[in-house]
């Protein structure tokens, strides 16, 4: 489900496991895009980070960065990186405050049990640091090609 409401990301300052700490003041003036996923190392968040990275370029042509985000560990999130060959840097919110800013954190159910967890969601926001467009509930399928084609319309 796409919204295209726009509303102030929220300030952050997260590690990546590229070793840089990546922040929403350090972001200023360009766009970018933050795609939240449940896990490392599962079929669809390894199917979702390969997209991204195999586009990398194109988001980057387009002028967007690309960044995954999910509350796994620096280094769960390198050793993912490593195995699944990707190129796309990995924040960890770990603490899960940027996902409670941005309402992913949320109560699911598999297999009649309730936990809480990360619905997977991606987020444009623009160089003046607006959420222009959010994704929830997202289906892997032809999602980084929607997201690409929502950033080359910025």
């Amino acid at each position: 489900m796409t919204q295209d409401t726009q509303f102030p990301a929220p300030d952050f300052s997260l590690p990546s496991d590229t070793g840089e700490t990546v922040s929403l003041a350090g972001l200023k003036g360009q766009a970018f895009v933050l795609f939240f996923y449940p896990r490392d190392n599962t079929p669809g968040c390894t199917t979702e980070a390969k997209g991204f990275s195999a586009d990398m370029s194109a988001f980057e042509a387009a002028g967007a960065r690309v960044f995954g985000v999910s509350k796994d560990s620096l280094e769960s999130h390198g050793k993912f990186r490593a195995k699944q060959e990707l190129t796309v840097p990995l924040l960890s919110d770990e603490h899960g405050s940027l996902c409670e800013d941005l309402d992913v954190w949320k109560e699911k159910k598999m297999y009649g049990k309730s936990f809480m967890g990360i619905e997977r969601s991606t987020f444009l926001i623009d160089g003046a640091g607006t959420v222009v467009r959010a994704w929830r509930k997202v289906k892997v399928p032809g999602h980084v090609e929607d997201v690409l084609a929502a950033v080359k319309a910025l």
